[in-house]
């Protein structure tokens, strides 16, 4: 087990939960304070929500900053976002509850006087957002131990 002393980066999201709200995270993120609560249905946002969130949003700047860049008359991007597991579709086991895997589907509306080349275009690169791109090639979690000074 690796343990280090606790040395705050540049670039950090802290959560914490007390065990008389254990089903609430309280979160601190870029000088703003945010809760997820799981202790009552449609209470507020749940972790998931959060990812969806960054994932359409780094879509949705992702679009203005490509088409800005090409001059084209985008006005404005929605992205509609919903996560599900799904069963594998080639796996041996599928009937197996272990073989899902899980699938963010992304809907996106592109308002602007635009030609179908322009939206077939902004399809392809809503697929190169940073998010996404992380999302898609998985993620490597490191848990560090940290010593209580």
């Amino acid at each position: 087990m690796e343990t280090v002393k606790d040395v705050k980066t540049a670039r950090e999201v802290t959560v914490s939960a007390d065990s008389s709200t254990s089903l609430v995270a309280n979160i601190k993120m870029g000088g703003q304070e945010s809760k997820i609560d799981e202790s009552v249905a449609d209470s507020g946002p749940d972790a998931y929500d959060y990812i969806l969130s960054a994932l359409g949003a780094c879509t949705a700047i992702t679009l203005h900053m490509y088409a800005k860049r090409k001059e084209w008359p985008l006005e404005r991007v929605e992205v509609d976002l919903s996560h599900e597991r799904v069963h594998t579709v080639d796996c041996d086991h599928s009937d197996e509850n272990e073989a899902k895997l899980s699938q963010i589907t992304k809907k996106l509306r592109l308002i602007g006087d635009l030609t179908p080349e322009q939206k077939l275009r902004l399809h392809e690169i809503s697929g190169k957002c940073p998010v996404q791109k992380t999302l898609q090639a998985g993620l490597i979690v490191k848990t560090v131990l940290i010593e209580q000074v």
